[in-house]
């Protein structure tokens, strides 16, 4: 092939692969340095919920980099011969599979393939590169350790000698490789079942998938043998309960599900307001004394908290819903053949996913006019769903392989390297392009598909990080410009490599058909690189893309999306994940021998060097930063900071000290830098803080809409278990003159010392003889503070109910979980987690109702190791509704559609 590069050349009918990061003469493992370490994970209380000693690792990767990819990707029981001891094993197991797998479809010939492994290898052993979690869990296991002879049947993958979908006698011989998938339903009971045991199937092996349920007919239709349809409301209870029960992977993480409904079927208000409806189900049983964890009773027992939700709109309901359609405001629900239903006013459904939204941070909104005007094979039908995370946006019945690059391995002291960046971006399309066939999938339907339009998702982690260390605020035309740039180089080279590989392998199969479209929206790319890019070397790169596309074809339908990258950034040792901002300024390294470090985050000393600070100043900043985990200066504090510096150092969150954050705004404008960049969408959560308001949030989705982003998600922080109203109707008692009952002048007691978030008191519990409570105590340890005057005031008001009479538990049940600061993490294994100073007293009160009447002196234990990592703490703050870890019990924080464990690396939902 020609190019204008020499990355990738033919050589008969072959690719030829350059040796760009390795050396010929130094095999990549022997590059590296390398140590034995145990990778061990604890949980609450200290208890280890994973271990494995004389682990051999790099000496430069993080403790928790190797906590993950040994606990996640390591194969094998452990004890037993075939556990792998290694990352090596873990490296080679992967990158010579797919080096062979090159070799046997006609790719590269023996020599290219050696040259290509090393290359692959010497990406991810150095964190450049990661594929998704599916590729680690599975791939290699039959060719490189012989695994699986004996296993059941695995998925279906693509026979070239028949041109059709063969089932494959193992698990392991075709690995699922894809962490993405759509799924078709239609409206019929065996396609409504059948949905349900392949979505099974995929969580079972790590992925995630989507499906939109506008096919399935509403409850207000009628069936043609009479009667009316359960509608798909009541088979998405089915769908959530078996994403419930299998866990991604066969792991501890949770399934990851996407559902969809478009704006005019019949039942899309029970779907707007299902998730929030529920929610509101989860807060009576909190206040009635459940346990409000994510994972505890409350949560537990009601429907559809294991899927995303969200509607997809078209520009037509936009502008009703805006005012700005000439037709108003009303349209109608319809049948699927274009009956009409009922009458619907756009801005009140649009108030009412808003208001989802602020409750429980669903449904999200997808808009058809960008799917559908960036579709590359719209001869095939139309785009109706995505994957759970809304990065990958395709036909129904196909799925995606994800890798993801990390940029600050490309930084540069004076900017980025764009030529090794493009090598990269080469060399990844080129793996993720020989997974396609060499896979499994859960349908035939899918498997043809995946061969038909092999479609890729090539993005990348640490983008947050990147734009810091230049001194770039996230909220910057700056900022945003080099953004732009990277996605741009990324796609455009990503869709040369894609024409480069079709010129020896031949387009995909639906190209021909899709050949106008395909280079339409190439051309559009273009474009939107011409009026956007700041760099000539995007442009170069665009006008390749176009000259070998019409020369050749395109090898894939899409090549790049800008996932979470959950996982597998904890691998890479990103600081941020995706397109994300950073969140904190202050991180927390885990050492070697336990425990945490915290240190300020790496990018500011970057950030300041760039800025022309001295390494004085630099020193007293990030000194002033560790202390007060925010660069705002108090009154009184002498900071070298220069105020028109502060934005670089924004992060999503507010601090716990601070007052500056990153806007809704920022959030949305980044996507729309990167979005004409993207061959599918972004998975990004655009946060708000808990005061925000339904109409901002209206406000947030109309922005997007007009900014041409595909798909969005707002999360309110703070937005589940949120304290909930007092429902509980009074009843009416004949009036009865109370008694009070005064306690004993000498009385036994107990004092308790409570930590919450770092503001300690102490509680004294005066008893009567006959061992009820009688009194309570607090005391703050800042007198004289609002608090403190305010428990006083608690426990003077406590101790007069519980001598009138009032149960004890009554108290409990009543003043539990109220919700305001402080609030955040307790020393307490009993209580891992107060939302309040009172929410803690009286949750610790309850303890007291269970001891025996007696007049010994009551001995509380304390624990011998504290539950809660200083890391937990430290966090706490920017989500307090955030879940705790199914794994390890570690409070998670919000990455993209999902959450993420900084301790163990789990994902809820991101692969």
């Amino acid at each position: 092939m020609t190019t204008k590069t020499d990355e990738v050349s033919q050589s008969a009918a072959k690719l030829h692969v350059p040796r760009v990061f390795s050396d010929a003469d130094v095999p990549p493992f022997q590059q590296v340095e390398w140590e034995k370490r145990t990778a061990e994970i604890t949980g609450d209380g200290g208890k280890v919920v994973f271990k494995q000693t004389d682990v051999e690792v790099p000496k430069s990767w993080s403790e928790l980099a190797v906590k993950v990819v040994v606990s996640k990707y390591f194969y094998g029981e452990q004890g037993t011969p075939q556990r792998e001891k290694s990352v090596k094993d873990l490296l080679h197991r992967v990158c010579s599979t797919i080096s062979k797998w090159g070799v046997q479809q006609g790719y590269f010939g023996e020599e290219s393939a050696q040259v290509f492994n090393d290359e692959l290898t010497w990406l991810c052993l150095n964190q450049h590169a990661a594929f998704n979690s599916p590729v680690w869990f599975n791939v290699g296991l039959w060719d490189t350790l012989h695994v699986g002879s004996g296993s059941a049947k695995g998925g279906y993958y693509y026979d070239a000698d028949t041109g059709s979908a063969l089932r494959s006698s193992t698990q392991y011989e075709y690995p699922q490789c894809s962490a993405c998938f759509i799924q078709k339903v239609d409206d019929n009971m065996e396609s409504i079942m059948q949905l349900a045991i392949n979505e099974a199937m995929l969580f079972k092996h790590g992925s995630g998938t989507g499906t939109d349920l506008s096919p399935i007919r509403s409850s207000r239709e009628k069936l043609s043998g009479g009667g009316k349809p359960s509608g798909p409301m009541s088979f998405l209870r089915i769908y959530d309960q078996v994403a419930n029960v299998v866990k991604s992977g066969g792991k501890t993480r949770r399934a990851a599900k996407m559902n969809t409904l478009k704006y005019w079927h019949g039942d899309i208000e029970e779907f707007v307001v299902a998730k929030m409806e529920e929610e509101k189900k989860a807060w009576a049983l909190i206040e009635a004394g459940y346990d409000g964890n994510f994972n505890g009773p409350a949560y537990g027992s009601i429907m559809f908290q294991n899927e995303n939700l969200s509607v997809r709109v078209n520009d037509e309901f936009m502008q009703k819903a805006t005012g700005a359609h000439p037709g108003g405001e009303d349209y109608f629900t319809r049948t699927a053949s274009g009956t009409n239903l009922e009458k619907k006013n756009a801005a009140n459904m649009l108030e009412k996913i808003a208001e989802g939204t602020w409750t429980c941070g669903d449904p999200g909104l997808q808009f058809d006019g960008a799917i559908q005007g960036w579709h590359t094979c719209k001869a095939s039908g139309e785009i109706n769903s995505t994957n759970p995370c809304s990065e990958y946006v395709f036909l129904d019945d196909t799925a995606c392989n994800l890798a993801s690059i990390n940029l600050m391995k490309f930084r540069t002291e004076d900017g980025f390297d764009y030529t090794r960046f493009k090598s990269a971006v080469r060399l990844l399309i080129l793996a993720q392009e020989i997974l396609v066939d060499k896979s499994s999938y859960p349908t035939t339907e899918i498997a043809v598909n995946s061969h038909i339009f092999r479609t890729l998702g090539l993005g990348y982690a640490n983008l947050g990080a990147l734009l810091m260390s230049h001194g770039l605020p996230y909220d910057s035309d700056s900022g945003r410009a080099m953004a732009c740039t990277i996605t741009s180089v990324m796609t455009g080279t990503a869709y040369a490599m894609s024409a480069a590989v079709a010129a020896v392998m031949g387009p995909f199969e639906g190209y021909a058909r899709n050949r106008d479209s395909m280079m339409d929206v190439v051309k559009k790319h273009a474009f939107f690189d011409h009026m956007m890019s700041k760099d000539s070397s995007s442009g170069d790169i665009w006008r390749e893309a176009m000259t070998l596309g019409a020369a050749h074809g395109f090898r894939n339908a899409q090549v790049t999306v800008l996932a979470p990258t959950g996982t597998i950034a904890f691998l890479m040792d990103c600081d941020t994940t995706g397109i994300e901002p950073d969140i904190a300024l202050v991180k927390y390294k885990l050492l070697a021998g336990g425990g945490t470090l915290k240190i300020t985050n790496a990018s500011v000393t970057g950030a300041l060097t760039n800025l022309g600070y001295t390494p004085d100043e630099i020193t007293a900043i990030n000194s002033y930063i560790a202390a007060h985990d925010t660069v705002e200066s108090f009154e009184g504090t002498d900071s070298p900071l220069k105020p028109e510096h502060l934005p670089v150092f924004d992060c999503a969150f507010r601090p716990s000290k601070g007052k500056r954050s990153i806007s809704w705004m920022a959030h949305l404008k980044m996507m729309a830098a990167a979005q004409p960049f993207i061959s599918g969408a972004i998975s990004k959560t655009v946060n708000m803080p808990t005061s925000a308001t339904v109409e901002e949030i209206k406000k947030a989705y109309v922005e997007a809409w007009k900014l041409g982003l595909k798909c969005v998600a707002v999360y309110r922080d703070g937005s589940k278990r949120s304290q909930p109203l007092n429902t509980k109707k009074l009843s009416s008692t004949n009036e009865v003159k109370p008694q009070r009952t005064r306690m004993p002048e000498t009385r036994q007691a107990v004092t308790h010392k409570f930590d919450i978030a770092g503001h300690e008191g102490y509680l004294t519990v005066g008893f009567f003889e006959d061992g009820r409570a009688g009194e309570l105590f607090v005391q703050m340890a800042k007198e004289g503070s609002t608090i403190g005057g305010l428990m006083d005031t608690i426990g003077t008001l406590t101790s007069i109910a519980l001598q009138y009479g009032v149960p004890l538990e009554t108290l409990v049940e009543k003043f539990s979980h109220q919700r305001f600061e402080p609030s955040g993490f307790t020393k307490n294994p009993d209580i891992k987690q107060a939302t309040s100073v009172i929410d803690y007293v009286f949750r610790w009160m309850r303890t007291l109702a269970v001891y025996k009447p007696t007049m010994e002196v009551i001995k509380l234990e304390s624990p011998t190791a504290e539950p809660n990592s200083v890391l937990d703490k430290a966090i706490a703050h920017f989500q307090q509704d955030a879940p705790a870890c199914s794994r390890c019990g570690h409070i998670t924080v919000r990455n993209g559609s999902c959450y993420k464990c900084n301790n163990c690396g789990d994902s809820l939902g991101c692969s």
